[in-house]
């Protein structure tokens, strides 16, 4: 339930207000939005009277429930005001939603060993993009295939922050290893094949950090914001929603279908922000620059881009990587469009000559 106050309400009237909301035995939270403070009152509403909540105080302007499954992921549960993310990062704070500028995160699928790491990362750093991406344990359809370093790959994460000021953000697969991740992690990264790890998702919002939730393979938009659903009734508000693709019948061309249509449907059903994976999605690197492009387009928020300095001889996911060239070239694309959206700009490339990949020490 909903329930709305007067633009310029005394504080001491809104926590009346709560103090009253108690007696009905639910969990009673305070949003407080850029003219409104909304009240949130998650419990079963149904026998609860409207109007006997309206005569709570004068100052409650409206009151109603909230209709869908997903309670606190629900843009009724705002009023219609669309949050954001706000992450600390070594460079500084970076902003995750609408009205602010496009966020891109880059990096290799895997941690391989630091040279590789660190070098990729000032590539990513030099393009303007905010955040780097790479796992340290990786959820692998074959128990034989590569299945990432695991602690030993956080340590070199930490290293490439340190020397780059760039966010981190990496995946967690088990509640066993949730606090060392989170120890290097700036964003908590739940993957595809743990969207429904319920015991995951709860003991990860309780850490308090910001969760990067990615979308399950066969999952339906209401099956992944009732995940998110499970993040935000730990308390924590802080989850970016990630579309990294659907699974579809036809695997010839694509590796996934990458569902673009979720960003407006997003918009009418959440206050969360987007992110949009088309490495993921497309399974190819030929294809990763349209579909990036047209995410911007569509609206998305934040952008997810695997980048390898030797993807033909990557570890995981290489055929979906891009070249720190093919990289470059996207992001000079990428600052134009996301002027023209009106999303801002990051700072001016880095010549490509500082960056080249002859520059990058790396043998793959």
């Amino acid at each position: 339930m909903i329930i709305v106050t007067q633009c310029g309400t005394p504080e001491v009237e809104i926590e009346r207000i709560i103090e009253e909301l108690r007696v009905y035995n639910g969990t009673v939270e305070k949003i407080i939005g850029k003219e409104k403070v909304v009240i949130g009152l998650v419990t079963d509403t149904s026998d609860i009277n409207l109007q006997s909540i309206q005569q709570i105080s004068p100052f409650i302007e409206q009151v109603f429930r909230v209709e869908q499954p997903f309670k606190r992921a629900s843009l009724e549960y705002r009023y219609g005001e669309y949050s954001q993310v706000v992450v600390q990062t070594p460079n500084g704070a970076v902003t995750f939603g609408q009205n602010h500028p496009l966020v891109v995160v880059a990096g290799p699928c895997s941690v391989e060993n630091e040279e590789m790491i660190v070098e990729t990362a000032k590539v990513v750093k030099a393009t303007g993009a905010q955040f780097l991406r790479g796992g340290a344990y990786k959820p692998r359809s074959s128990p034989y295939s590569f299945q990432g370093h695991g602690e030993s790959a956080l340590h070199l994460l930490a290293k490439a922050r340190e020397v780059t000021g760039l966010g981190i953000i990496t995946e967690v697969m088990d509640t066993a290893d949730l606090d060392k991740v989170a120890a290097i992690a700036d964003v908590l990264q739940i993957g595809a094949r743990n969207m429904q790890n319920f015991s995951l998702l709860k003991k990860a919002g309780a850490i308090g950090k910001p969760i990067l939730l990615k979308r399950g393979m066969s999952a339906t938009i209401e099956e992944w914001l009732m995940a998110a659903e499970y993040i935000l009734s730990t308390g924590n508000p802080n989850v970016i929603l990630c579309e990294r693709g659907i699974r579809s019948f036809d695997k010839k061309y694509t590796r996934n279908i990458l569902d673009l249509s979720v960003v407006p449907v997003l918009r009418n059903l959440t206050h969360l922000p987007i992110m949009i994976d088309p490495s993921h999605g497309t399974g190819y690197s030929k294809f990763v620059p349209t579909m990036a492009k047209a995410a911007i387009a569509a609206g998305t928020d934040s952008l997810m881009i695997e980048v390898h300095p030797n993807p033909a001889k990557a570890l995981s996911d290489g055929p979906q990587s891009l070249t720190p060239h093919g990289f470059i070239e996207l992001m000079e694309e990428v600052k134009s469009l996301s002027q023209y959206f009106g999303r801002g700009h990051y700072s001016d490339l880095t010549t490509s000559s500082v960056i080249s990949k002859n520059r990058l020490k790396i043998n793959g």
